[in-house]
């Protein structure tokens, strides 16, 4: 296997940024802490955070049970395939990069706020918020995983306060209608990938994500990568205690393009399995994305609701919705 141009990432390409700042310290070291963020937003639209506060017990307590569950037969993860509300379980060939020509060699469970079916949203069937498909095994997976979903909103809500404060914008101008986030949680499974698979088969082809901002944890596998300002594939290896952050595409049509969103991919070439736990943080689904614009800028795009975007982004991408019609 052959993936050219793939070297090891420099701290200037992606920096590691301590955020316990952010957590009751004075002005300056807000400034200082959303500073150093949004310069990395900027020019490469990645960073890690270190000292976010996340609960390390959870993290290691959902990482368990992903792992556990990925191992359970099929006929086992079937009883909760994916919906078209986009929750449960992907099984391998269901996901597909926009542009790809082949299928991702991935699983995945995604769950997001725990509502009931007869949640107004839930029944309108557009709006991103669905039910939760919760696995009868293993037991325990609701309440851990809706702790780690709320925990990791948090987190990334904390991040676009960060934002907003640098850019000297209301601090809530990214958060000011997250009660009911179309947030997404998802535990992602990376078989071995064996050398004749090529080198154009990948655990997630090259993409941009779609909403807001990604917070991922990877485990001691590694395997992510991503382009760098020059071009070249770069590895991102897994620090410990540490998510990796970037920006998506919706926040970078909200910063007007200031924000970069970066493609990245995954290669799992280490012979074993890996496992990496993501939190795509967005807002409700009806939050209108009006784009920010400095003085004498250009607004480059329209307003445009959450959902209608991503939706229309996840359309291209998972093959269950292409059978449903999309939804």
């Amino acid at each position: 296997m052959n993936y050219a141009k793939v070297r090891d990432i420099s701290v200037d390409e992606i920096p590691v940024i301590d955020v316990s700042g952010l957590e009751g310290g004075d002005d300056r070291q807000l400034r200082a802490v959303a500073d150093q963020m949004v310069r990395a937003a900027e020019s490469i639209g990645f960073f890690y955070v270190r000292g976010h506060g996340v609960s390390r017990d959870m993290l290691d307590e959902t990482y368990t049970l992903s792992q556990t569950f990925f191992q359970s037969p099929d006929d086992v993860k079937d009883r909760v395939a994916v919906s078209g509300g986009h929750r449960g379980w992907l099984r391998i060939g269901e996901a597909r990069m926009e542009g790809s020509e082949r299928f991702d060699l991935k699983e995945s469970f995604i769950w997001g706020l725990d509502v009931p079916p007869e949640d107004p949203d839930v029944i309108a069937g557009d709006r991103l918020l669905a039910v939760n498909r919760w696995p009868a095994t293993p037991s325990g997976m609701r309440d851990v995983f809706n702790r780690y979903f709320t925990e990791m909103q948090r987190c990334g809500e904390q991040l676009l306060r960060a934002f907003a404060l640098s850019l000297e914008i209301p601090p809530d101008y990214f958060i000011r209608h997250m009660d009911r986030p179309v947030s997404r949680a998802a535990a992602v499974w990376y078989p071995p990938q064996v050398p004749d698979l090529g080198d154009q088969q990948f655990g997630v082809s090259p993409h941009t994500d779609y909403g807001t901002l990604t917070l991922v944890q990877q485990d001691a596998v590694g395997g992510l990568q991503v382009r760098s300002r020059n071009g070249e594939w770069v590895t991102a290896p897994p620090i410990e205690d540490a998510f990796v952050v970037n920006v998506g595409d919706l926040l970078a049509r909200w910063t007007n393009d200031r924000f970069q969103s970066t493609p990245h991919r995954v290669v799992n070439s280490s012979g074993q399995e890996r496992i990496s736990l993501a939190m795509f943080v967005d807002p409700n689904w009806d939050m209108l994305i009006q784009p920010v614009a400095g003085a004498g800028e250009t607004v480059r795009y329209e307003a445009t609701r959450c959902a209608d975007y991503v939706n229309e982004r996840y359309n291209n991408a998972f093959g269950y919705r292409k059978a449903e019609g999309g939804r």
